[in-house]
């Protein structure tokens, strides 16, 4: 019996020097932050998202399946800067203690940091006093990302750190691959004026050098009146804007009015991936681009 219990702590043993440990639960905010930390993880993580693409990112139901989900977490990936705040709730809730909680947005230039924001301002819409939070739309900022992801799994499992390094060093040289790839795709856009529903597309559209001439609402948050329509009118047939990128959980009726008025393009395009899958940060790049592009 003796023999039979050294065998299997040896197989035991074995087993979990050759991978075979259980992998690293790690929950996103978002299916972007998911996507990054499923490529720096490869097989060594479990990544689940809270938001999904279908869904507006800043209003997120708190359900106590959630905080089920992520009591068995060891790390969360935030997106930060004001967006994700429903995310304090679930792992406040999640009474995870050894729980690693990560501001994806540590190291990014923030871009719309408004000076100040009277709290009057602030309660009209999705104003963000720390500055616009949909940092992960510029290619360049997934690198960022996935640094931060990267330095908080090696913490978790340093046995394995030179795995997500080797990793990180992939996800960098695909990322800038790519990001050549789609600057030259979307090349003849250039300068070029765009409008936009919500304030999602600030990143990408600095990342591509497109000019953003005018959003649908008045102000983040707040539905659009028919006078702001009118004046979206014609900021569209004066700045002879290209294209209108509209978030799929916003309502039709004003892009559809504003196509009407103005033969304005209208793509409806999620702001997120759709999956937590390696691949998908980069394949949502690729949708965006090829609705624009016609491609």
């Amino acid at each position: 019996m003796k023999k039979y219990l050294i065998l299997i702590g040896s197989i035991l043993t074995l087993g979990i020097s050759q991978g075979f440990a259980k992998p690293i639960i790690v929950a996103a905010s978002l299916p972007d932050l998911g996507s990054i930390a499923s490529y720096i993880g490869g097989d060594k993580v479990e990544v689940f998202s809270i938001a999904k693409s279908y869904s507006n990112p800043h209003f997120v139901e708190v359900l106590p399946s959630y905080m089920i989900q992520v009591s068995r977490a060891a790390i969360y990936l935030k997106v930060g800067l004001a967006l994700d705040q429903w995310a304090d709730q679930i792992i406040d809730g999640s009474r995870n203690n050894n729980l690693l909680t990560v501001d994806c947005s540590n190291g990014i230039s923030v871009l719309e940091k408004p000076q100040t924001v009277s709290s009057a301002l602030a309660a009209l819409g999705d104003v963000h006093p720390q500055g616009n939070p949909h940092y992960w739309l510029d290619p360049a900022n997934g690198v960022i990302i996935a640094k931060n992801i990267l330095e908080t799994l090696k913490k978790v499992d340093p046995q394995n750190s030179q795995y997500f390094e080797q990793n990180f060093d992939k996800f960098k040289k695909e990322d800038g691959r790519l990001f050549k790839e789609w600057k030259s795709k979307m090349s003849k856009f250039k300068g070029k004026k765009m409008i936009g529903y919500h304030s999602s597309w600030v990143y990408f559209a600095s990342a591509f050098d497109i000019r953003i001439a005018g959003y649908v609402e008045p102000l983040p948050g707040i539905p659009p009146t028919g006078k702001h329509l009118e004046d979206v009118v014609n900021i569209i047939k004066n700045e002879k804007a290209s294209f209108l990128l509209q978030e799929p959980y916003f309502p039709d009726d004003a892009p559809n009015f504003l196509a009407r008025e103005t033969g304005i393009k209208v793509l409806k395009v999620s702001p997120s991936c759709n999956d937590v899958k390696p691949g998908t940060y980069f394949e949502h790049f690729d949708e965006v681009i090829n609705q624009i592009t016609g491609r």
